[in-house]
């Protein structure tokens, strides 16, 4: 299988055009786990061959111990007690742990091809030094004992979460860090992201038999196991039983255990199924009804995302909220049923954005969490419409607030390093979800679709970055985007496009000012008094090209970014004419509304169709501007007669 799995690799690279220049490592790990449930203890045998598909030669290698982040003044520890907006789940509680519930993983010896090795703990990372150089295509065997203990659950991992799992398992194992065309990749583990070798895990588990264990990967022996798995009589009279998992395919592993568990399986006839392991209790209902709303949202991400290529697909009641994983996500389950087909819904999409195409999160994670949020936020606007009436309107007000403070940051600061947990989130989750969407505006949503499916197509079980994606959407739209992801992931310039004046003295015009500091197309609704409507579309010279716009829509020059102004000459006189509106559509994160909507006041009276509720033509005025005064609106914008 692995070197089946090789070849795969190879022949995807080459048909892709990417074998001259993109190469990745390839790891697969085979793991024997002895679990001590008493003591919340555990010893590893862990047997890792390693292919070194880079062009150089390795002298070293690193590896994660992220348990033992959980100690009373680790890098975690500090960074949660010293950062401007704590996450509330750490705070000072690794600061109070005991010492029989920190986290603990140490590595007792560690072989290279037979041959013995130094190494040097060094908190979460292990660095190890090779006897042996590893060639340019080199084979490397690495075999390791190791031992660790489960910390009390504070953030993703651990023992006993608060709604009374015994063992969410993430994060546990002695993983090899990556190395890239950027070199290695040995962060140390501070609450953040991760970054993973594409691979395999065969790991077997040994364990109190009264457990039901959960975990990436399928079930090899679920004939010897039962616990849900299969139907089979099984020897009831085991202490302990060995359950086999095996995964192709993935960076990870991930795996629950609680004597408790429910395990109920959702057939879906179209794949994957469904495991569903819970606590029963109030919300077992909730539980019970989950199983059609993931059969559509997996029905629509395979459609427009791309087609999900594992068996099944494991929710499992564990962590502390929601937490993705290969084939599987930890999530609390005390949940509405809104709220968990909410988090599954998110964190299903995941196996796309980071479980699929696995860019380093660390560096582009709004790559995954933006990604991960715009398609969630369309599949939950499908599930439930009535509490969506704008896909991604929250995400956009989300940005809009942090671009007006002071804390916004570059969504290419790594993600250990922002200054607060605020820009952070908001980076990650709000503005990666605005960066795709916005693309619509730019290209149009039909080459945004067209983007996504290549993109999944061509970069999945690989490590895509932002150039990639980007290359995928210029060639789906013709149009040179180099601009817009220079600007929105490098800088924080904001965009502010604005109606300065509208004159009637001659021809009808209106002046539009460039008030912030990133260019933008911009189009312009112009609603006539008879109900009409009318739209011009300007580009940005920057694009080098234009979206398709409707037949009725009338496209004018483009407009050079070094231009403050922009002149319109409409073709009705201003009798004729109601309002005029910038960025009708949406779809644009212009961070001023006030400037972009004008009343055209000849003719009309003011407090008949004042702003707050009596405006003749509602839907046309967003929420935004509820409650905006008339006065406020006319000072904003100079009307020559």
């Amino acid at each position: 299988m692995k070197s089946v799995f090789s070849i795969l690799l190879f022949l995807s690279f080459y048909i892709n055009g990417y074998c001259q220049s993109y190469w990745q490592q390839e790891a697969h790990y085979q793991m024997d786990i002895n679990f001590d449930s008493e003591n919340h203890r555990f010893d590893g045998d862990q047997e890792l061959t390693f292919i070194n598909h880079s062009p150089d030669t390795l002298k070293k290698v690193f590896y994660h111990l992220y348990f033992n982040a959980f100690q009373p003044g680790s890098m975690m520890d500090i960074r949660s007690r010293t950062i401007l907006d704590a996450d509330k789940r750490v705070g000072d509680r690794i600061s109070k742990l005991k010492e029989n519930e920190v986290g603990k993983q140490q590595i007792i010896s560690l072989k290279h091809n037979d041959v013995s090795l130094k190494f040097v703990h060094d908190r979460t990372i292990l660095e190890v030094f090779l006897e042996n150089q590893i060639l340019p295509g080199d084979t490397a065997i690495f075999s390791m004992k190791f031992k660790a203990q489960v910390p009390v659950q504070i953030r993703r991992s651990g023992r006993m979460n608060k709604e009374g799992i015994d063992y969410s398992m993430s994060q546990w194992y002695p993983k090899m860090c990556e190395y890239d065309s950027d070199g290695w990749h040995t962060n140390p583990y501070v609450g953040r992201e991760f970054y993973g070798i594409w691979g395999s895990f065969e790991v077997n588990i040994n364990m109190d038999a009264s457990y039901t264990i959960a975990a990436t990967g399928v079930l090899q022996n679920p004939e010897e196991i039962g616990h849900g798995y299969s139907n089979t009589n099984v020897d009831t009279t085991l202490n302990r039983l060995t359950w086999k998992f095996k995964a192709d395919k993935v960076h990870d592993f991930v795996w629950a255990a609680d004597p408790e568990y429910t395990h109920d399986i959702v057939v879906n006839d179209n794949g994957p199924d469904f495991h569903l392991f819970y606590l029963k209790g109030e919300k077992t209902k909730e539980w019970e009804n989950l199983g059609p709303y993931m059969i559509e949202t997996f029905a629509y991400a395979d459609k427009n995302f791309g087609k999900y290529p594992y068996p099944h697909y494991s929710i499992i009641q564990g962590g502390d909220g929601g937490m993705e994983y290969p084939m599987a996500t930890l999530i609390t389950g005390h949940r509405k049923l809104k709220s968990l087909v909410g988090v599954c819904v998110h964190e299903a999409m995941h196996s796309w954005y980071q479980g699929m195409l696995a860019t380093n999160e660390s560096i582009f994670a709004w790559m995954d969490e933006g990604f991960t949020s715009y398609a969630s936020n369309r599949i939950e606007k499908k599930l439930f419409p009535e509490d969506w009436p704008d896909t991604h309107e929250s995400s956009y007000k989300g940005y809009k607030r942090i671009a007006k403070s002071k804390y916004e940051e570059p969504l290419c600061t790594h993600a250990d390093h922002f200054n607060t947990n605020w820009a952070y989130g908001t980076a990650s989750y709000s503005k990666g979800v605005v960066i795709l969407d916005q693309l619509s505006h730019i290209v149009g949503q039909e080459a945004v679709d067209r983007s996504l499916l290549r993109y999944f197509k061509e970069w999945r079980f690989k490590h895509p970055n932002a150039s990639n994606f980007k290359r995928i959407v210029e060639r789906e739209s013709g149009i040179e985007l180099d601009w817009y992801f220079d600007y929105f992931i490098n800088t924080t310039k904001t965009i502010d496009y604005a109606i300065s004046e509208f004159s009637s003295t001659k021809n009808e015009s209106i002046i539009l000012l460039n008030k912030g500091e990133m260019p933008m197309p911009i189009e312009i609704e112009v609603i006539l008094t008879n109900g009409d409507h009318l739209m011009y579309y300007i580009p940005t010279v920057l694009m080098r090209g234009e979206k398709e716009i409707e037949a009725t829509s009338i496209q004018l020059d483009d407009w050079a970014w070094t231009n403050p102004t922009y002149s319109i000459f409409l073709k009705h006189k201003a009798s004729e004419i109601f309002s005029i509106n910038l960025h009708p559509k949406g779809s644009i994160a212009d961070v001023e509304l006030l400037n972009d909507y004008l009343i055209i006041p000849t003719k009309w009276n003011w407090e008949k169709y004042d702003l707050k509720l009596k405006i003749a033509d509602k839907k046309y005025i967003t929420g935004f501007f509820a409650g905006v005064r008339k006065e406020k609106v006319r000072s904003l914008i100079k009307i020559k007669k």
